[in-house]
């Protein structure tokens, strides 16, 4: 659940990411327009609390995979609740970008979709991976939340176990697996920061 969630929070987050950069007043195309309504429409998206997502997108879930419980679905607003967190992240990786690197590359002709593949985004890689960990350990948090509504996974067992039952020991456990695999994700990305950025060097 949360690799899914997570490679496509990516996929749509990236993108929305470079285009908010890009609009921006000091982006390579400026369009004040097109940046207000994207970045109110990403805000708008990381100010509804997730257990709230999770309920209000009960219909569209039900489109798109049928089902409203299980696993598949609670990946519909887990995607939708962490590509807008990855936009900005993504968006403010590509802000620490230095400007000489770019003029550079606009100096020698280079479009900007060329400056944005070979320029910005490998600059800004390290800082990039390090988003994906900070979306990926989000995630976990909020795919345990989805288990209030039958979102399976940890929470679930959590829920239906621990909570329902009483079964203290189920919930200890659940919380003690949840904080080792943010561990060992926030672990795990540091190193693959560390592995980029000594590239870059």
């Amino acid at each position: 659940m949360i690799a899914i969630a997570t490679l496509l929070s990516v996929i749509i987050g990236l993108p929305i990411g470079i285009v908010l950069y890009l609009t921006s007043e000091t982006g390579l195309l400026q369009n004040r327009v097109i940046y207000q309504i994207t970045s109110v429409i990403v805000n708008v998206v990381r100010s509804i609390p997730f257990i709230i997502l999770l309920i209000a997108l009960i219909p569209v879930t039900e489109w798109i995979v049928g089902t409203s419980i299980g696993v598949n679905a609670a990946i519909v607003p887990l995607v939708v609740s962490a590509a807008p967190f990855f936009a900005r992240v993504s968006e403010t990786a590509l802000r620490e970008v230095h400007p000489g690197v770019v003029e550079a590359a606009q100096s020698m002709g280079a479009s900007v979709s060329a400056i944005v593949m070979r320029v910005l985004l490998r600059e800004s890689w390290p800082s990039i991976v390090a988003g994906v960990t900070l979306t990926a350990v989000a995630l976990v948090g909020n795919s345990a939340m989805s288990g209030v509504i039958g979102g399976g996974g940890l929470g679930d067992l959590a829920v239906r176990y621990g909570y329902e039952r009483f079964q203290t020991n189920v919930m200890i456990v659940t919380t003690i697996i949840l904080i080792v695999l943010v561990q060992i994700l926030q672990m795990t990305g540091d190193k693959i920061v560390v592995h980029f950025a000594k590239r870059r060097g």
